[in-house]
């Protein structure tokens, strides 16, 4: 979730469709698609983050918000649209309870401070840990987000030492080429003029095509030709 999914203080909480939509299925802990008027709508819950589906306690996660939720009709109260388009909001059931209050009540989802303010959730994030509800039954369960990290960080390492260990072209060991010195770069280029080498904000290295390859895990950037 970026940033932008805090809501103020002043923005209006009412639900945006006193009819109702259905949810239509259940992704996680913390994120569903929801019917209205023929038209998917995409809801992450505001507030909160549940644990991922591979990681501990994500699938009783999600099976929870599923039997709370799952092929009923809710209220949905907006706040914002987050940076994969959906839509950051709080559901409420048809009996009246706050879903994102429930995941975290019930021990399935922390309050995501980073993103929220809300008192509620943290003092229902304080009671859960206190009685050990769900995931508190781990003394030190890992938090979605940094799980998301690290998983991320393990992926871009084993891209690379896969890409160190691949075969190198004929002629790379005197071929030069350039990469941006960055570490949000994963390519090298031919060019030292190519049009996406001059975005780089870092040093431009001038190395061999092997070194590029075997000490940078670089890939070839097909950009500007090859």
């Amino acid at each position: 979730m970026a940033k932008t999914e805090e809501l103020s203080q002043s923005e209006s909480r009412k639900p945006e469709n006193t009819a109702g939509d259905k949810v239509i299925a259940v992704k996680d802990g913390d994120t569903m698609d929801l019917l209205r008027n023929g038209q998917v709508i995409k809801v992450r819950l505001y507030g909160i983050d549940s644990p991922e589906k591979n990681q501990d306690f994500g699938q009783r996660a999600k099976q929870f918000a599923s039997d709370l939720a799952f092929g009923k009709y809710v209220q949905l109260i907006a706040h914002n649209t987050d940076r994969y388009g959906r839509t950051v909001g709080t559901i409420i059931l048809p009996d009246g309870r706050n879903l994102n209050e429930e995941m975290v009540r019930s021990g399935f989802a922390w309050h995501y401070k980073a993103y929220s303010k809300d008192l509620s959730l943290a003092n229902l994030e304080t009671d859960a840990r206190r009685f050990k509800r769900g995931l508190w039954q781990d003394p030190n369960p890992t938090p979605p987000w940094d799980f998301r990290k690290n998983k991320s960080s393990n992926t871009a390492e084993t891209a690379a030492a896969e890409q160190a260990k691949s075969p190198i072209p004929a002629g790379a060991t005197k071929r030069i080429v350039y990469l941006c010195d960055s570490s949000g770069s994963a390519v090298y280029h031919v060019s030292a003029t190519c049009s996406v080498l001059k975005r780089c904000k870092a040093e431009v290295l001038k190395i061999t095509e092997a070194e590029a390859i075997r000490e940078h895990g670089r890939r070839l950037d097909k950009t500007c030709g090859s």
